[in-house]
């Protein structure tokens, strides 16, 4: 049966491991990706730009689905913006998943979240729409990520952990079991967060080290 055709809205380095990701899922066709105006006819891993986010309109009455493939660190307006502009214009946004990670059958994953490879995602597990859950991420039993956020590679939320909306928890950081982060709180790399953090919070440990 022909694989449905999906665009990805984003063009960087992350489109790139997201493409992996989506290749090895194997449930859609890349029919190419939305960059910059500078960036159309550059290919990425094969696959051309084919337009800019000026274009989406255009390329929803074409492509059914999209994803969104703009990286997130400081800040996930951007990744916020692309989504609910995506939907808006009726584009489906399914949630993907990498054959080598491991994603419980009692955990959940919202439309527009990608688990990466190697991510372990447990029982009683919730991911939220629009989130990445990046390459060897560990999500215990029962842990939350909400809606836009990203928890980066090799990161680990142990069990009953919620991340507010639009967080980011950086590479090898460890949140404690049973903390809450607030929404919009950024954990910088290789750091241990043991207490609740309020709302946008920048837990980021010495800049010079």
């Amino acid at each position: 049966m022909r694989k449905p055709n999906l665009i990805l809205i984003g063009a960087g380095g992350h489109a790139r491991a997201c493409i992996d990701v989506i290749e090895q899922h194997d449930q859609y066709r890349i029919a190419g990706l939305v960059g910059l105006a500078e960036e159309v006819h550059v290919q990425h891993l094969g696959y051309s730009v084919i337009a800019t986010d000026y274009d989406l309109p255009e390329l929803a009455k074409e492509y059914p689905y999209a994803f969104i493939a703009v990286g997130q660190i400081w800040s996930p307006d951007s990744r916020m913006r692309l989504y609910q502009q995506a939907t808006e214009l009726g584009f489906q946004l399914p949630a993907i998943i990498a054959p080598t990670a491991h994603v419980s059958r009692h955990a959940t994953i919202g439309a527009g979240s990608i688990v990466m490879h190697g991510a372990i995602v447990n029982a009683g597990a919730r991911v939220g729409i629009n989130c990445i859950i990046n390459t060897r991420a560990l999500l215990e039993h029962d842990a939350i990520a909400e809606d836009h956020c990203h928890i980066s590679t090799g990161a680990i939320l142990n069990g009953g952990v919620c991340i507010g909306a639009g967080g980011f928890v950086g590479s090898g950081s460890i949140i404690k079991e049973g903390v809450t982060l607030g929404k919009g709180c950024v954990v910088g790399m290789g750091l241990s967060v043991r207490h609740n953090q309020a709302d946008h919070t920048r837990f980021v440990g010495n800049d010079k080290t």
